[in-house]
């Protein structure tokens, strides 16, 4: 298949300092150039996670110099390749795409990104919208009950429950038998989870959730705990879990630092450790990652589906960002090119 013309300059959303939404701003930017084992991707759409948040405050696990374009995660259809085998394969394909931290994200009418991991092909079963949200949340939902099974785990604590990712967590959950414990902070959002399903949801906010966890963690004997939000409810976890018990950091919504008490750690065998979605992605071998891809793109319409709340044209990436912000559940906002 013959690259198509690509055109010389396009718009992107530039974060010009680690200092939250207000640093963001729309320019016109030279469309990039693949390189090797590359492919250049016309964007279709790309979501708002909560890794995005902390991209823009310098608190993600690379932080490339400013001005720099975010976005993790998005999708669109390859339409030009540098040198490789792998890139000739992509050329006119539709793929999600990842960021990898060593070039510019997925804000933007075109990104650049490798063959090797950062392009993954999406089923024909797969709209473009659903599949900018295929990669981050359906594999780190796949990864956290893959975990928990080969561990032996029949129940684990999910905190930001209510969340996209929570959600899908717990529909899978559901359909794997791994029993979820849901940690959530608002009425609103035990209500939710209720609806879907969910058995065991705690508020956070209760006078008595520190009995209430630790009465549940018990009941139904759960050793692993994941927690996306931090600074003090780690230690919570942490107290409220069975001896020889973990608390796996995976988020760090209260952008506060995890805590911990010693006795926990020292007199009671428990640990806490973190959980990154790239290296575990990279950990396991071509035929596992694609194998997984596979099975989580089965899934992007039951278990692991996403809900779509808003989309916004990069124009307006400022206010969709800002609408994420007051309200992170009740579906994803997407930013798309300008129409």
């Amino acid at each position: 298949m013959a690259q198509t013309r690509v055109p010389d300059q396009m718009t992107a959303v530039v974060l010009d300092s680690y200092t939250g939404v207000e640093a963001l701003r729309v320019e016109e930017r030279p469309v990039p150039k693949p390189g090797k084992d590359e492919v250049l991707v016309k964007v279709a759409a790309s979501p708002i996670n909560p890794s995005d948040l902390a991209v823009l405050q310098g608190r993600y696990g690379f932080r490339p110099t400013p001005p720099l374009v975010p976005g993790g995660e998005g999708s669109g259809t390859v339409v030009a390749v540098g040198p490789g085998l792998m890139g000739r394969y992509f050329l006119g394909k539709r793929v999600a795409c990842l960021w990898d931290g060593q070039r510019d994200g997925v804000w933007a009418e075109y990104v650049v990104t490798s063959t090797k991991g950062g392009a993954l092909p999406l089923d024909a079963s797969v709209s473009l919208e659903q599949g900018a949200m295929s990669a981050i949340n359906p594999m780190t939902a796949s990864a956290f009950v893959e975990i928990a099974k080969k561990g032996g785990h029949k129940a684990i604590v999910l905190t930001a429950a209510a969340s996209a990712l929570g959600q899908m967590v717990n529909r899978l959950g559901q359909s794997e038998g791994v029993q979820i414990i849901n940690v959530v902070r608002r009425d609103a959002q035990v209500e939710l989870l209720k609806q879907q399903g969910a058995a065991v949801i705690l508020n956070s906010n209760e006078p008595n959730f520190d009995q209430q966890l630790h009465d549940a963690c018990h009941q139904y004997e759960a050793h692993l705990a994941f927690d996306a939000v931090a600074g003090p409810l780690t230690g919570q976890l942490l107290q409220a879990l069975p001896p020889h018990s973990k608390v796996t950091v995976f988020g760090a919504l209260s952008f506060e630092a995890a805590q911990a008490l010693p006795d926990q750690l020292i007199f009671h065998d428990k640990a806490v450790d973190g959980f990154w979605l790239g290296p575990w992605i990279t950990e396991k071998n071509l035929l596992q990652i694609l194998m997984t891809w596979r099975r989580a793109q089965k899934l992007l319409s039951t278990e692991l589906r996403s809900e779509i709340r808003a989309q916004y044209p990069f124009q307006e990436a400022k206010k969709a960002v800002e609408e994420y912000l007051s309200q992170m559940t009740g579906g994803k906002i997407l930013l798309k090119p300008n129409p």
